[in-house]
């Protein structure tokens, strides 16, 4: 039966994608062989499926990205950001997760962590080389702390300690050293958190957040609930509240339980304080002048954001709807390709005879070395995979294995739902969890007749609550590769992340995610199921 062949390529896949035994995108080109052979879907149709409206906003993302990282835009807005939250360890941490965080709702988590760790690095060793010409190399003993943490985070901790005890009794070394590791793991792991948690805000934020849009589009076509406006309302407040008890948990867990600093008045700043913010100063103006380049990719930015959250508001009638043809037939890959095509046509240096006009403001090469390509056949390969459980009826079988379900409450099955996509995501892939499960929990959602954005949302956004281990996604593993943090460490700040995440993201479904979306009807877009159909 075409349903048991194509549910034997839908397990051997998600075998494959968990165990990683070949490349993922590998892997994802397994449909393109079975499904044929099975007599699933032709060879032709199947090729279809990977190359999509997702894969041209993806373009667009990574070439506003490419400029952004090139020209350094990225340093000035993350050091600008924790300049202005204080130089206490406290606020310096939410400077840190909160620059973050916003770079990765516009690039990839990955690009986000891998940006801001090199300003950690650079501020920290300024603290270090200002502090050694105010005290001209003096050693102190009791600053010796073991080599547990980076190059950077030792420079901080010591020039922290020395301008302290210019002023008041020095703690013990083995304070000192515990200190050191407990700012060291917080510091980095704050880091790692902070970039997904950024990213579930925005659609282009996330592989899972596009697989989820564009796998909509192709069930539901007649869906127009999903937009960027839309998913910014649901998803903001998720990420502000999740940043905000992040922050504390991971100060409570490595820093200390006092949180007196919140109420208190700042009062006039300390040595070390002062210290702090000079150094952070210093390396603002160590950026210089802000250059053209960096105006004009600041500028794409912003167009591109006002672009998305007007085209379709839904409260008022958008752009897209004074072009004379049906106004679907303009999407947020539309706006991103123009604008990120715009960035090879620009010249870098304008009409300079020394430059000339070849000097684009990204070239190929550099689009090229930044483009995602092991995401998008990985796409590709989940849109064929759903498309064949529709084509042979797995889609169909699954929904009426599911139907007892219905009789659970509906925050049940939610909650079921996430528990289960929260626990696979952390041994597999973002976007393979995904790919995994929106074929199952669509029909699943039609089964006992429920708005099927309530179950597939909440899934989507659990995809990236991905906090236990280095493996569980490539940020966790870019901070742990810095050698200052364990496996448990991760393990035990994970797990309160999570339960944060799931609660909050529960908290949204149940409250203003229902009106945002009519969560509480189910659609006419949506098929009505019959248990009884043959």
């Amino acid at each position: 039966k075409l349903e048991a062949e194509c549910g034997f390529v839908m397990m051997l896949m998600a075998i494959y994608w968990v165990t990683e035994v070949i490349p993922l995108s590998m892997t994802a080109m397994l449909p393109a062989i079975l499904f044929p052979l099975f007599g699933i879907m032709s060879s032709s149709n199947v090729a279809k499926e990977y190359f999509n409206n997702f894969h041209f906003l993806l373009v667009g993302v990574v070439c506003l990205a490419t400029s952004i990282e090139k020209w350094g835009l990225h340093r000035r807005v993350a050091l600008r950001l924790v300049t202005l939250v204080g130089v206490n360890p406290a606020w310096l941490l939410l400077g840190f997760m909160s620059g973050c965080a916003f770079l990765s709702m516009w690039v990839q988590n990955t690009s986000a962590v891998t940006m801001v760790m090199p300003i950690v690095d650079a501020v920290l060793q300024q603290i270090l080389k200002a502090n050694e010409e105010g005290y001209s190399g003096e050693d102190n003993p009791t600053l010796e702390l073991d080599g547990t943490c980076t190059n950077s985070i030792l420079y901080f901790i010591k020039a922290q300690n020395i301008i302290k005890s210019a002023a008041e009794n020095v703690p013990t070394a083995s304070c000192r050293r515990r200190q050191g590791r407990m700012l060291c793991k917080a510091m980095c792991i704050g880091i790692a958190y902070s970039s997904s948690i950024g990213g579930i805000t925005t659609l282009p934020g996330t592989s899972a957040n596009l697989i989820f849009s564009e796998y909509l589009n192709h069930v539901y076509p007649d869906c127009n609930s999903i937009n960027f406006a839309n998913w910014l309302l649901l998803c903001l407040p998720i990420s502000v509240i999740m940043l905000l008890l992040t922050w504390f948990w991971l100060y409570w867990l490595f820093i200390g339980s006092d949180f007196k600093f919140l109420w208190q008045c700042r009062g006039e700043q300390s040595d070390r304080e002062r210290a702090v913010k000079k150094v952070l100063e210093d390396e603002y103006k160590k950026l210089g002048a802000i250059s053209s380049q960096e105006i004009f990719t600041g500028v794409v930015f912003v167009v591109m954001v006002l672009l998305w959250l007007t085209r379709s508001p839904g409260f008022v009638p958008g752009w897209g709807s004074l072009f004379p043809h049906k106004s679907n037939y303009i999407t947020d890959a539309t706006v991103a390709l123009v604008l990120g095509v715009l960035l090879f046509f620009v010249p870098a240096h304008g009409p300079s005879r020394k430059y000339g006009v070849k000097y684009a403001m990204i070239s190929w090469k550099e689009f090229q070395a930044s483009m995602p390509w092991q995401v998008a056949l990985l796409v590709g390969g989940g849109f064929a995979l759903a498309k064949g459980a529709e084509e042979s009826g797995l889609s169909l079988w699954v929904a009426r294995l599911m139907t007892p379900l219905g009789d659970l409450p509906v925050l049940a099955t939610v909650t079921i739902a996430c528990l289960i996509v929260t626990t696979l995501t952390e041994v597999t892939s973002n976007a393979a969890t995904i790919t995994i499960f929106l074929p199952i929990l669509s029909p699943l959602a039609e089964a006992i007749h429920v708005n099927p954005l309530y179950i597939l949302i909440p899934a989507t956004l659990c995809t990236s609550f991905s906090f236990l281990l280095p493996v569980s996604n490539p940020p966790n593993a870019v901070v742990y590769a810095y050698g200052h943090i364990t496996i448990m460490d991760m393990v035990k700040a994970g797990l309160g992340v999570n339960t944060i995440g799931v609660l909050s993201l529960l908290l949204a479904m149940a409250t203003w995610g229902i009106p945002l979306f009519s969560l509480d009807t189910y659609p006419e877009w949506a098929p009505t199921f019959n248990s009884t159909t043959p």
